[in-house]
C-alpha cells in the first residue's frame, strides 16, 4: 500500500509539471504574438505617416520654388590691402663704447640695465702719462709767457732809444738845413746813424716779441690738444639709452679703440631705448605700394599690444638674392615695454579705398575669361552676371561694374542652379575673416 501511495503520487506530481510547463509554453507564444503585432503596427503606422508626408512635400513642391538659396545684398563699405610682415626690433641706435687713449679703469659708473642721458659720464680712466704731459704742457706755457714778457721789456727799451735818437736827429738837421754853419756835415751823418740803428734794434725786438708769442700760443694749443686727450678719460654716453652690455671692471686696462689696435677692448654697449626700427623685407610685388609717413600698426605677441609706427626709410631697390626691399619702421617706446631683440608682426596698409560696393568673396565665380556672380532680380529668378572687380581684401572685393548697390548676389552652393531657375532667397550673414598675407 505505502509503495502504491508513492507511485499514486509521483504520477499526480508529473501530471502537475506537464500542465505548468504547457501553460509557459502558451504564455510565450502569446508575448511572441504580442511583439510581432505591435511591430507590424508600427510599420503600418510608419508607412502612413511617410506617405502623408511625401504628400505634403509634393503638395509644397507643387504650391512653392523648389530650392532657398543663402542671398547677401552689395553694399558700400571701406576696403583695403594689408600685407603683414615679422621681424625683430633693434634699438634705433647701438654701439660698442670704446676709450679713446689707452687707461685704467679708475672708476665704472653703470652696469647692466643702466638708463643714462646724453653726455652723462659713464667711467673715468687713470691715464698717468697724460696726467704728466699735462704739468709739462703747463710749464711751457710759463716759459713761454716769460719769455713774452721779456721780448716786450727789451722792445719797449728800444722804442725809447729810437724815440730820443730820432729826435735827436731830427733837430740837428732842422738847425742844418736852417742855419748852414752852426752845426758840422759830421754831426748830423753821426746822428742819422744812430737814429738807424735804432730803428733797427725796434724792428729786431719787435720781431722777437712776436716769436716769444708764437711761441706761447704753440705751447697753448700743446696744452689744448693734451687737454683734449684727457678730457677722453671720461667716458661719457653720445646719446640717451641704455646699458646693454658691460665689459670692463674696475682697475681694468682698457686698450685705446683706434683701427691700429686689435687688443682693443669696449667698455660697455649702450642702445638707444626710446626709439626702435623694424627692419622687414617687402616683397617685390609690394614695393610700388609701400611710402615713406605710411602709418604700420606694430603688434608684439609677446606683450599681446599693439604699438604705432610709421616707415621711415626704405632702399629703394630690391635685393637680387631675396627679391625684396630693405624696409625700416620707426616705433616709439614710451613706456620703456620695449626691448630689443623682440619680435613683432607689421601690418601695412598697400592700399584703402572707402565707400565702394563690394560683393563677399564666396559670390564670385571665376572662368578662363571673366569672373561672374549669381542674382537674384526681382521676379525672384536666377540671373548671371559679369562683374569687373577692384581692390580685394582678405574677405570682399570692390565691384567697378556689373553690379548695383542692394542687389542681391547667391552666397551658398551655386552647383545645382541654373539661370532662369525660380528660387526662394533668404539673407544670411556672411561670416567675414581678417587675414592678412604672411610672407
Amino acid at each position: 500500500m505505502i509503495a502504491g501511495r508513492g507511485r499514486e503520487g509521483w504520477s499526480r506530481d508529473t501530471m502537475t509539471q506537464n500542465v505548468g510547463r504547457r501553460i509557459m509554453t502558451q504564455d510565450r507564444k502569446r508575448k511572441r504574438w504580442i511583439a510581432a503585432a505591435l511591430v507590424a503596427t508600427a510599420i503600418a503606422i510608419s508607412a502612413t505617416l511617410s506617405s502623408c508626408s511625401g504628400s505634403a512635400d509634393r503638395r509644397v513642391q507643387a504650391s512653392g520654388p523648389t530650392i532657398t538659396v543663402g542671398v547677401t545684398k552689395v553694399v558700400k563699405k571701406s576696403l583695403g590691402r594689408h600685407i603683414t610682415l615679422s621681424s625683430e626690433l633693434v634699438p634705433f641706435q647701438e654701439i660698442d663704447v670704446y676709450a679713446k687713449e689707452s687707461g685704467y679703469v679708475k672708476k665704472l659708473l653703470v652696469d647692466y640695465g643702466s638708463h643714462v642721458k646724453a653726455g652723462q659720464v659713464m667711467a673715468i680712466l687713470e691715464i698717468p702719462e697724460l696726467e704728466a704731459q699735462l704739468q709739462e704742457d703747463q710749464a711751457e706755457i710759463k716759459n713761454a709767457a716769460n719769455q713774452v714778457t721779456r721780448a716786450q721789456h727789451e722792445l719797449t727799451r728800444y722804442q725809447a732809444q729810437y724815440k730820443a735818437l730820432h729826435l735827436q736827429y731830427t733837430r740837428l738837421n732842422g738847425v742844418f738845413e736852417s742855419q748852414p754853419g752852426i752845426v758840422a756835415q759830421q754831426e748830423v751823418d753821426d746822428a742819422q746813424g744812430k737814429d738807424l740803428a735804432a730803428s733797427s734794434q725796434v724792428d729786431a725786438g719787435q720781431a722777437a716779441l712776436e716769436a716769444s708769442q708764437s711761441q706761447l700760443a704753440v705751447a697753448k694749443a700743446k696744452l689744448g690738444h693734451d687737454q683734449s686727450l684727457f678730457d677722453y678719460s671720461k667716458i661719457t654716453a653720445p646719446f640717451a639709452g641704455i646699458v646693454t652690455e658691460r665689459h670692463a671692471n674696475l682697475g681694468t686696462l682698457v686698450q685705446a679703440g683706434t683701427a691700429s689696435s686689435t687688443q682693443a677692448m669696449p667698455i660697455v654697449k649702450l642702445s638707444e631705448d626710446d626709439l626702435f626700427r623694424l627692419v622687414i623685407p617687402v616683397p617685390e610685388s609690394y614695393v610700388q605700394f609701400i611710402h615713406v609717413g605710411d602709418p604700420v600698426d606694430v603688434h608684439v605677441p609677446s606683450l599681446s599690444r599693439t604699438f604705432p609706427g610709421k616707415v621711415a626709410r626704405f632702399s629703394v631697390g630690391v635685393r637680387e638674392d631675396t627679391r625684396t626691399m630693405h624696409t625700416e619702421v620707426d616705433v616709439r617706446n614710451k613706456d620703456g615695454s620695449l626691448v630689443p631683440g623682440i619680435y613683432a608682426d607689421a601690418e601695412l596698409t598697400l592700399e584703402q579705398r572707402d565707400g565702394v560696393p563690394t560683393v563677399p568673396l564666396q559670390a564670385l565665380s571665376h572662368g578662363s575669361d571673366k569672373t561672374s556672380v549669381f542674382v537674384v532680380n526681382a521676379n525672384g529668378e536666377i540671373e548671371e552676371r559679369t562683374v569687373s572687380l577692384g581692390i580685394q581684401s582678405s574677405s570682399d572685393a570692390e565691384v567697378v561694374s556689373g553690379l548695383r548697390e542692394g542687389e542681391q548676389v547667391v552666397v551658398s552652393d551655386r552647383g545645382g542652379l541654373k539661370v532662369g531657375e525660380k528660387v526662394h532667397p533668404q539673407l544670411v550673414q556672411v561670416v567675414q575673416y581678417h587675414e592678412s598675407n604672411q610672407e
